[in-house]
């Protein structure tokens, strides 16, 4: 795809001015035919140059890839983190879900409430700080959080911190973290969900590990517990999928494997499993193809109860459907359960339910 290629409409053209090369530069990181993956870094995308999800952002997105806006739609509306209205430069996400509940998470939140006066996704008058209850921001050994832009500000937060730190962002301070990377705007924060690096120099190391994440770690060398053979300079492996069909690459599958024979009281008893489940199939096939043919399947049932049915009400074509007001209340079907069941609830000619007469509603 090109910028020539595409033919923006008047709602999208202002962001295709700004964002067609990177926009470009994301689709093109997805295989041949599969370029409307790109949708969602793309949404990312066009946050950073609104701070939100526009119907002018729809628009672009919709036309790059080809899609129509309602498919656009679909996807926006249905994550959060893809905003549908103006977002303050900072949103402030403070988890209320289970844990970081227990330890005090809704107070935080409406302590920030009560300080900031907005509520949930909402924005203050200066437009710095939008607010959110988030329902989990994994980090349920710091809890109750807080993160800023969807990086963690603080961790064991308290409502006395929750209102110290917006009221840092609120004077464009950005405090460090307690651990994560340093705090930037909303619309950075999209540039990176987009597929793109942090520019600024150390940015992303500022933050130092917590504890609790390194406890793993940290037992394992007390203990002196290692992966065998684990070189931590070994390279990693990646594939990328080929551009087209000719220039993909053969991976070598290498030496085919062998099961071991399986041996003992274990392969016996998988064999005998193995043996009772295609004795079971093997009795249910042959049932049903004995009902195909109608043939008996031994248990007296010599048609499937469908057709049997069917002849009965009607023979032939010849035959009309029985009335049943009409029908002789004599007439018993051969099957004995279907019998039992008609002698039960017999039928109601006049339309109404079965049992129903007119006795009874004098009765009543």
């Amino acid at each position: 795809m090109s910028e020539t290629t595409v033919d923006f409409s008047p709602a999208a053209a202002p962001l295709a001015e700004k964002l067609l090369e990177q926009a470009l530069e994301i689709i093109g990181r997805y295989p041949v035919g599969r370029e409307r993956s790109a949708l969602l870094p793309l949404l990312h995308l066009v946050q950073t140059e609104e701070g939100h999800v526009s119907p002018r952002g729809v628009a672009f997105c919709a036309e790059v890839l080809g899609i129509n806006k309602a498919q656009v739609g679909a996807v926006a509306t249905f994550y959060t983190m893809y905003k549908r209205r103006p977002t303050g430069e900072y949103l402030v996400s403070v988890c209320t879900n289970t844990l970081c509940n227990v330890m005090g998470g809704q107070e935080v939140y409406d302590g920030l409430v009560e300080h900031l006066g907005v509520g949930h996704d909402e924005t203050t008058a200066d437009g710095k700080i939008t607010l959110e209850h988030a329902e989990c921001l994994a980090a349920c050994d710091y809890a109750p959080v807080v993160t800023v832009n969807y990086d963690f500000a603080i961790d064991n937060t308290t409502p006395q911190a929750a209102v110290d730190l917006v009221e840092q962002l609120r004077k464009d301070e950005r405090p460090a973290p307690i651990r994560g990377a340093r705090i930037c705007s909303l619309k950075e924060m999209q540039h990176q969900l987009a597929g793109f690096g942090d520019e600024r120099d150390g940015a992303v190391a500022d933050g130092p590990a917590g504890a609790p994440t390194l406890r793993g770690v940290s037992l394992a060398r007390e203990h002196g517990i290692a992966v065998a053979n684990f070189n931590i300079d070994a390279p990693i492996t990646t594939t990328k999928p080929a551009r087209d069909e000719s220039a993909k690459a053969v991976k070598d599958p290498g030496p085919v494997r062998e099961k071991p024979a399986q041996t003992g009281k274990l392969a016996a008893a998988g064999r005998k499993a193995a043996g009772a489940v295609k004795a079971a199939v093997g009795a249910v096939t042959d049932k049903v193809e004995h009902r195909a043919a109608g043939t008996s399947t031994g248990g007296g049932d010599v048609k499937d109860p469908q057709v049997r049915t069917a002849q009965q009400r009607n023979p032939d074509a010849s035959t009309p459907t029985p009335d049943a007001t009409k029908t002789d209340a004599t007439a018993v079907p051969s099957n004995p359960a279907e019998a039992a069941g008609v002698a039960d609830n017999p039928p109601a000619g006049d339309g109404k339910p079965a049992g129903d007469s007119v006795g009874n509603e004098e009765k009543k």
